[in-house]
């Protein structure tokens, strides 16, 4: 809901926030690990499951704006893609080459 801007405000206003109630279904053992951390912290599980639900939708925010500026990097030529298998190969060569070196001391 959009609210009308007072004449003489500093700041305004530009949406009301509204708590929506939502039902959520989990499986017998979360609930029950949910009950016992609500029970151990003394929080609410209502508590719990929004800090969690909060938490995880900010990191997927974050994962999906990682992800879309790499792909944008790459689209760009920016960056250039490199073959998974050639990457790890190299990575286990160093990885001996490290070993062998530590070996040999």
């Amino acid at each position: 809901m959009r609210l009308a801007p007072a004449a003489n405000a500093l700041t305004q206003a530009r949406y009301i926030l509204k708590l929506a109630t939502m039902e959520v279904h989990l499986k017998p053992e979360t609930a029950s690990r949910l009950a016992e951390l609500a029970s151990k912290s003394g929080r609410a599980t209502d508590d719990l499951m929004e800090d969690a639900m909060a938490g995880y939708l900010q990191e997927l925010t974050e994962v999906r704006e990682m992800l879309d500026s790499r792909y944008d990097d790459i689209k760009s030529g920016r960056v250039a893609p490199i073959d998974g298998e050639a990457f790890f190969d190299n990575l286990r060569q160093r990885e001996n080459e490290l070993l062998k070196k530590r070996n040999l001391k």
